[in-house]
């Protein structure tokens, strides 16, 4: 009892103490959200017209693009987790914006044009013996795929699963879609006859003209001046030529921790120390210079492994050629310093080599290889069918070389084809590989014989050997040249001394003092992932964006190399219109023309073009069969203005003042020749549809994402 009244008479403390706990609660959820969006929104990548992009899902399709790259069978350029996650935006931005407006004007794929557009594609799986589409197979495909989900099942020489199956449905229906949809289009874009007339008038019509020209260079620009209000008035008259989305801008020091001369000398006498034999553990342990396998040696040693290739002594530093080229074989040279690496080169071997050859091949690719850079048809044939196929072909050649032209169309290398199939090149050249290498090379000319590459399988006939010349195989004993512990301490402590100095006084001010160069970079966008001369910053660029970084805070943060960058956030640009500090100069130029024409303008008497001239001492100028269509006055340029006011006059008259690119003009119209008309304008009315519909399919996409409410929120997780 005497418990229960002492927690009575201290009720008031502890319902204080509760309240503050739940108080931390609170507070401390509000800290772990502090990006600015709530628990429920944090699977919340984007919402686009109304549509949610989960992050789950993002992350699902970035993860398949992370395993197709990192697959065998991927042959394209290695990408980095953020061109992937780019990649995954683009795709899905443009999916949802098409979706949305499909879905609004009520166009979409029922089952039956499903079946023609699979028909259409041709996959191999869904044709009867006689190589023609099959329902029935496609049918009992499908009914398979779903009994064995989610296991996978060989298709297309890959394997899927159902899900995998719907959204290659998925991907044929949209780009009937996007096609139905640009057809749509495109029918209402078509030029009349009468629009082909005029296009062929505005290309062959011309005009004989005098003109008068009075350049704005002409007045000097100490005449004129250009107040914040005038930037204020053309940025906004001109509002979509300078709206500029929100960036930021950035200076920085960077504390570069480049190796000293005492660092390289070090490196230099380590690897000295590997030349000569030595004892470990009362073993003799073979140096560089008597080991009998240099490629274990550089395995364990060495920055730089052993390479097979032999090369020309136009290969080495222009310093170093001679004295390694001239080497007997198992001496070395060395150290030397070459391309940021300490090295000790031992020779190998030497060999006489043809420096090119020219060889004709037809390559037979496969599905899963990239080739759309080659053949721009999809290849469906699987690597056993690529196989048997360029066997076919060998033994059809080697029998008759007659043959090979005519199965040439056969190729995969389409851009070969009209060359017969024939290609060129030098020894050190990349692209086909090291196999297709060694035999162009090492064979005699004339031999024929099927060689496999990462593009597929070559059927390859030597044609002819450059004369050879000598050529060497070297082992390079290589440390990378990379600064010590005691030089990234020095680059620490100034990296430490400057932000103390900078906290107490202005950033610019003491890297002035202190003799550091201070670097900006302006207009970083809140997605960037590099920072010109840094590289790859998300980080840095993520802290620029926090809400709680203030104008003139400062960050260091650490670079690959041991170099240390210390950044300071020096302006927040709004999205909007381009501020007045920012104008670019073509902008001030702009609105000086503008009152330099008023200044002219001023001094102007007479109205006839004699009279101008006189009054203000300017010759009269001639321009003969000027046209619209190329609007260029010689002498002056660009003037499309003056050209065209020149075919709204009457022969003999003269023009008011015209303003244009280079200056005021007063023109006089001495002749117009009009063109005779044709019988038929449908070439040109052809032409005038052709230039209205071309990439159509990305300028109404550009169009629907210029209108669509899109809220991204992926800085707030990438």
């Amino acid at each position: 009892m005497a418990i229960l009244n002492k927690i009575r008479q201290r009720s008031l403390f502890l319902i204080l103490v509760i309240a503050m706990a739940l108080f931390a609660f609170v507070l401390a959820d509000v800290f772990k959200n502090s990006d600015g969006f709530s628990t429920a929104d944090q699977n919340l990548l984007a919402t686009i017209n109304g549509i949610d992009i989960e992050r789950d899902d993002f992350e699902k399709e970035f993860q398949n693009q992370i395993r197709r790259q990192n697959s065998d069978k991927y042959k394209g350029p290695k990408l980095s987790d953020k061109q992937i996650r780019d990649n995954v935006w683009s795709v899905e931005l443009r999916s949802v914006i098409l979706k949305n407006q499909f879905n609004r004007i009520g166009i979409f794929v029922e089952k039956n044009q499903m079946r023609s557009l699979i028909k259409n594609f041709s996959f191999n799986e869904f044709k009867n013996e006689d190589g023609l589409f099959d329902e029935n197979k496609l049918n009992e495909f499908i009914a398979n795929l779903k009994e064995i989900s989610p296991l996978k099942y060989p298709f297309n020489g890959g394997e899927i699963n159902y899900n995998d199956w719907n959204n290659i449905e998925s991907d044929l229906a949209q780009n009937a879609l996007d096609n139905s949809y640009s057809n749509m289009i495109s029918s209402g874009l078509r030029s009349t006859l009468f629009d082909g007339k005029t296009n062929y008038h505005f290309q062959n019509d011309n005009a004989d003209i005098k003109f008068v020209y009075f350049p704005y260079s002409s007045i000097p620009d100490s005449l004129t001046s250009v107040s914040n209000a005038d930037l204020t008035a053309y940025i906004k008259g001109n509002s979509k030529k300078y709206s500029v989305e929100k960036s930021r801008d950035l200076v920085y020091v960077k504390f570069d921790a480049s190796p000293s001369v005492k660092d390289e000398k070090d490196i230099a006498d380590n690897l000295s120390k590997l030349i000569i034999d030595r004892e470990e553990y009362s073993e003799k342990v073979l140096g560089f210079k008597n080991t009998a396998d240099p490629e274990s040696f550089l395995n364990r040693y060495s920055d730089i492994k052993l390479s097979n290739s032999y090369v020309f002594e136009n290969a080495f530093d222009i310093e170093n050629s001679s004295k390694i080229f001239n080497l007997k074989p198992g001496d070395l040279y060395g150290p030397y310093k070459e391309k940021g690496f300490m090295k000790i080169t031992k020779l190998l071997d030497t060999k006489m080599i043809s420096d090119s050859t020219e060889v004709r091949h037809i390559l037979i690719s496969y599905t899963g290889l990239g080739m759309s850079n080659l053949n721009e048809e999809p290849i469906t044939r699987t690597e056993a069918q690529a196989k048997t196929t360029a066997d076919s072909i060998y033994r059809l050649v080697k029998r008759n070389r007659n043959n090979f032209k005519k199965v040439l169309d056969l190729s995969s290398d389409t851009p070969s084809i009209q060359r017969g199939g024939i290609r060129k090149f030098p020894y050190n050249a990349q692209g086909f590989g090291d196999k297709f290498k060694v035999f162009s090379f090492e064979s005699k000319v004339g031999e024929i014989s099927v060689i496999e590459s990462n593009l597929g399988f070559h059927v390859v006939e030597i044609l002819s050997q450059n004369k050879k010349r000598k050529a060497v195989k070297v082992a390079d004993l290589g440390l990378k040249i990379e600064p010590s512990s005691g030089t990234l301490d020095s680059v620490y402590n100034s990296a430490n001394k400057f932000q103390e100095l900078a906290s107490k006084s202005d950033f610019r001010v003491v890297a002035k003092e202190n003799n550091y160069t201070l670097k900006t970079t302006n207009k970083i966008k809140e997605l960037d992932e590099n920072i010109p001369s840094l590289g790859a910053q998300r980080d840095l660029i993520k802290w620029l964006y926090n809400e709680r970084t203030d104008v003139g805070d400062f960050k260091e943060y650490d670079l690959k190399n041991g170099s240390i960058v210390v950044a300071m956030l020096a302006s927040i640009n709004k999205a909007g219109l381009i501020s007045n500090e920012n104008a670019p100069l073509s902008a001030i130029a702009a609105i000086k023309n503008n009152k330099k024409a008023d200044l002219i303008l001023k001094k102007i008497k007479g109205k006839t073009l004699p009279q101008i001239s006189e009054n203000q001492n300017q010759k009269i100028q001639t321009a003969l069969a000027v046209n619209i269509s190329s609007p260029t006055l010689s002498g002056v340029g660009n003037e499309p203005e003056v050209i065209g006011s020149s075919f709204g006059l009457e022969e003999g008259q003269t023009s008011k003042a015209i303003l244009g690119n280079k200056g005021v003009f007063y023109i006089y119209l001495e002749k117009l020749n009009i063109a005779p008309d044709l019988p038929n304008y449908l070439m040109f009315s052809n032409n005038l549809s052709a230039a209205k519909i071309n990439n159509l399919k990305t300028k109404i996409y550009e169009a629907l994402k210029e209108v669509s409410e899109i809220v991204d929120n992926r800085a707030l997780f990438y």
